[in-house]
């Protein structure tokens, strides 16, 4: 199984419409946080996350979250 890149040990916080957006479960995208298709490859594959209204979230850019695509802080435990 591949282990994601590290984009970041941050979230990112963006304020989204309502919509489908995919989180990139790679780490490897330039567009961070969302999928450029760069996971091609591998066995990592993005997420959708779909809102139904406007809304502000932080999503996970260390890729080591237990709650994806959302940050729970687990970049902090990384050295």
């Amino acid at each position: 199984m591949s282990k994601p890149t590290i984009a970041a040990k941050r979230p990112i916080v963006v304020e989204l419409d309502a919509g489908t957006y995919w989180w990139c479960a790679c780490g490897q995208s330039q567009n961070q946080p969302y999928c450029d298709g760069t996971h091609q490859g591998t066995d990592l594959k993005p997420l959708p996350v779909t809102l139904t209204e406007q809304k502000t979230v932080a999503f996970c850019l260390c890729k080591q979250t237990g709650n994806p695509p959302y940050c729970d802080g687990a970049h902090s435990k990384l050295s």
